[in-house]
Order: C-alpha cells, then sequence, then structure tokens
C-alpha cells in the first residue's frame, strides 16, 4: 500500500488550486501530482490517503485507481474486475456499490456493464472466501466502486471517502439551496485571503445564508482540519490501522488555533433571512468556530461595512448572492429541478467520476436568503436578472465600502455591465452543473475602479 495511484475530482475550474493543495498535505515533490481535467492525479501511499480525506478542502473524493484496462465488451470488464484483489482492500461483511460512468462508450447498456463488475467483485470473494459474498447496498454501502469507460479504456477506482468530501460533518442546518463546502473553499483559495495566514484582512460574506463561506474561512484561520467531525469508508478497510490514525487525528486536533479570549473577530455574516443567520449560527458552533465569526441580520442593500478597515490595509468580501438559474423574479426560489444534460463545454473524462458526488444540495446557500419573495428587505423592481439589485448594491458599496475587494461568483458574464464595473479579474468555475465566474471588484477612494483595475489577471482562459 506504499505505491498507490489515486485520482481526486474536484469541481471543474479548481484543478489548479487543488494541485498546490496536495503538495502541501503531503509533502509529495511536485513531480508526484498530475493535473487533469476534473482533477488531480497523484502517487502516493494509503498513510497518505489518510490525510488527503482529512485535510483537503478542495476534492471531491479520493478515489484509488485499482484497474486500468482495454476492453470491448462487457465480458473484458468482467475480467478486468475479478483481476483486481478485491480481498486486500475489504471482507465480505462490507457491502457495495457499483457505479458507472462512460465518455463515448460503444456498450449499449451501462446498467449490464455495472452488472458484470459486481458480479466479478463476488465471484472473487467466492472463490477466496470459502463461497461467501459482499451484499449490495445502494444507498448507504460500506464500499463504493467506480468504473470509468472511454472509448476502448476501462478505469476501476475504489473510494476511501464514502459520502462526499464536502459534507464536512457539521452543516446540519441549511436552506433549500445551499453552496458545497469544497466550492466555497475553492472561492477563498481564488481570493488569496489565507495565503498571508499571519495577518489576515477581515473578511465579510453579506449574503451568508447558512455560512458556508465565512465557516470555511473561520476552520482555515483556526487551521481546523476540514474532515475532523466526520467519518471516512476507509475506516472499515483492510489496510486501516487504528492506531495510525488516531495518531493522524490528535496531530490536527493539537494544530488547531484557540481564539484569545476577547479578540475582536475578523471574520462576519449577514443575511437578510434571520432564520439563515439562526440556521448558520448553529452550523459555526458545531464546526467549532463560533467565538471566531460575528454574525447579524440585514439587508445587503442597507448594511455597512462590519468594520473600519483603513488601518488593516483592506477588507475582503466573498459572496454568492441570489442569480436568475436558481432564482425567479424577484428572489422567488424556482421549484423545479435542474436537468443532469450535458453542457457546452461541461468538463468531460475522469471528470464524470464527479457525478456519483453531486447531490441534490449542489447549489448555494443564498438561494434560501430570499424564499421571502426579496433580494433584501425592501421589494425591488422585478426584473428577469436581478439587475436592479445588483445596481443597486455596486451603488452601496461605491459610496461605503472604500478599501475592500468583492469577489462575487455568479453565472452571468454580464454582470460586471449590470453594476456599471470593471472587473479586475474573473475566475472560471463551476458551481455544480452551472458554468459560473468569479468576479474581483475593487473598490479604491471611494469607488470601484471602473477602468482596467489593480487585480493581476490576464485573458480569461476560453
Amino acid at each position: 500500500m506504499n505505491q498507490l495511484q489515486l485520482f481526486l475530482p474536484c469541481a471543474a475550474g479548481v484543478e489548479d488550486y487543488l494541485a498546490p493543495e496536495i503538495l502541501r498535505i503531503t509533502g509529495l515533490p511536485p513531480g508526484c501530482v498530475t493535473k487533469q481535467r476534473g482533477g488531480v492525479a497523484v502517487r502516493t501511499s494509503f498513510a497518505q490517503v489518510m490525510l488527503l480525506n482529512l485535510y483537503s478542502r478542495l476534492a471531491q473524493r479520493v478515489l484509488v485507481l485499482l484497474s486500468y484496462t482495454e476492453y470491448r465488451s462487457e465480458q473484458d470488464l468482467y475480467r478486468a474486475a475479478s483481476e483486481v484483489p478485491w480481498e486486500r482492500w475489504f471482507t465480505p461483511r462490507e457491502s457495495i456499490k457499483v457505479e458507472i460512468t462512460a465518455q463515448h462508450c460503444p456498450l449499449t447498456s451501462l446498467n449490464f456493464a455495472a452488472l458484470k463488475v459486481k458480479d466479478a467483485v463476488c465471484d472473487r470473494f467466492r472463490a477466496v472466501a470459502n463461497g461467501v459474498r459482499p451484499d449490495v447496498n445502494t444507498q448507504w454501502p460500506d464500499v463504493r466502486i467506480y468504473t470509468h469507460l472511454t472509448t476502448d479504456s476501462c478505469s476501476i477506482y475504489i473510494d476511501t471517502s464514502g459520502e462526499p468530501l464536502f459534507k464536512r460533518g457539521w452543516r446540519e442546518d441549511k436552506g433549500d439551496a445551499p453552496l458545497k463546502e469544497t466550492l466555497a473553499a475553492a472561492m477563498l483559495a481564488a481570493t488569496g485571503w489565507f495565503e498571508g495566514e499571519d495577518d489576515l484582512l477581515p473578511l465579510y460574506d453579506p449574503c451568508c445564508g447558512s455560512g458556508t463561506i465565512v465557516i470555511e474561512a473561520a476552520q482555515m484561520a483556526c487551521n481546523i482540519a476540514a474532515g475532523s467531525r466526520r467519518r471516512f469508508a476507509f475506516e472499515k478497510y483492510v489496510p486501516f490501522r487504528r492506531a495510525d490514525w488516531d495518531a493522524i487525528k490528535k496531530e490536527a486536533a493539537d494544530a488547531e488555533v484557540v481564539r484569545p479570549a476577547g479578540q475582536k473577530p475578523i471574520i462576519f455574516a449577514s443575511d437578510v433571512a434571520h432564520r439563515m443567520v439562526d440556521f448558520a449560527q448553529r452550523n459555526a458552533e458545531r464546526a467549532g468556530v463560533a467565538d471566531v465569526i460575528e454574525f447579524r441580520g440585514g439587508d445587503a442593500l442597507q448594511r455597512m461595512p462590519p468594520v473600519d478597515v483603513s488601518e488593516t490595509g483592506g477588507g475582503v468580501m466573498v459572496l454568492n448572492p441570489p442569480y436568475g438559474e436558481r432564482i425567479d423574479v424577484a428572489g422567488v426560489a424556482r421549484t423545479g429541478r435542474f436537468e443532469r444534460a450535458p453542457q457546452r463545454g461541461a468538463p468531460a473524462g475522469e471528470a464524470r467520476l464527479l457525478a456519483a458526488s453531486y447531490e441534490d444540495d449542489s447549489t448555494d446557500d443564498s438561494a434560501a436568503s430570499a424564499q421571502q419573495g426579496r433580494f433584501g428587505a425592501r421589494e425591488l423592481p422585478q426584473t428577469d436578472n436581478g439587475g436592479e439589485f445588483f445596481n443597486q448594491l455596486a451603488s452601496h458599496w461605491k459610496k461605503n465600502y472604500s478599501g475592500w475587494t468583492a469577489w462575487i461568483l455568479t453565472p452571468d458574464l454580464k454582470l460586471p455591465g449590470k453594476m456599471r464595473l470593471k472587473e479586475t479579474r474573473r475566475v472560471p468555475m463551476w458551481n455544480g452543473p452551472i458554468e459560473c465566474r468569479l468576479f474581483r471588484f475593487d473598490m479604491v477612494a471611494g469607488k470601484m475602479a471602473e477602468k482596467g483595475g489593480s487585480g493581476k489577471s490576464g485573458p480569461e482562459p476560453s
């Protein structure tokens, strides 16, 4: 178990941030990490598998590649799966689930392909475990097996995470459309807010919803491991050693930073829905950062800056406000669900493994903030894209938020024009099935940058 080939899927657009995170967690040389479309591959050991599950904030799962072969028929899949030494990973007491993802696959039925892989796993155990085979559990399996098919190749993975890694274990209170923790962490990584570490700027989310962005930021500031409050699938696997895992968790707990009593917070959050503020506070308590964040209610169009940034050298706002693909006019949440059909420009290849990770809660916190049918405390003129809200928000920031930098995640590429502002950076990101941009706006000398800007940004990748 000292030479494993791993694949860590992530949201498209996050690969550039996941690769250096993996290097920081594992201490491996750069040559062991390879960025791919929709994830990062890495060669490492089982001990590092545990570390990556515990510490990664950006990966959706940690998968181990067990087989890579060519195929032409379902029988080839059966043969490939039957040659994997499954008994080295788990016992017949553990239940299994087999999932298939495919890209240009010539087979007529992916369900039949999954059945052949399942049969191969069970037949292998019958041969090596005196006729005993694992049960199948499609809802809460102990072991998830992923098979990815291309035109002529078959990759078989075992999942070491269990539930997707965005499920940190602290969010029990949430609205109708919560932002995934992994995407919130990616937004923070893109801003560079945590790069200084020792001298962090004030951070504020004026549309906090259930608190995902600020709680992720607070855990980063307190050096709390992302997975410290949950369990993982690898804890039931044969290579797992409880003593090693306990030592890893103790080291993580010992490294957590306790905020001194009386120290003023630098992380702030507010939301127009007081119900969501209550949710966010309870989530922060479970995440161990309730005393690090200052929560308040209030309309984003009226809230004044939570702190004077003239002495800190600036402040950072990070938000994912309501937008048209999930919010109807005037902010009313849609009742329909997203179609899962492929989209133009959607990530392909190994990234399709993400399909099993995305669940019905793949949208964002801010939708819940608009459940009362309003973007803010006041009813706004109805438009088909929320343009009036963003126009008023930009005016409010220009007037009151000098010295702040605002980062907004949106699928609307025309948002800067609607706000009558010039972005200084735009970062492509995917929020579940929705292609988005993370725009940066700089506020200087009482107004936002309207031309050019100081952001270190080149042309947007195509």
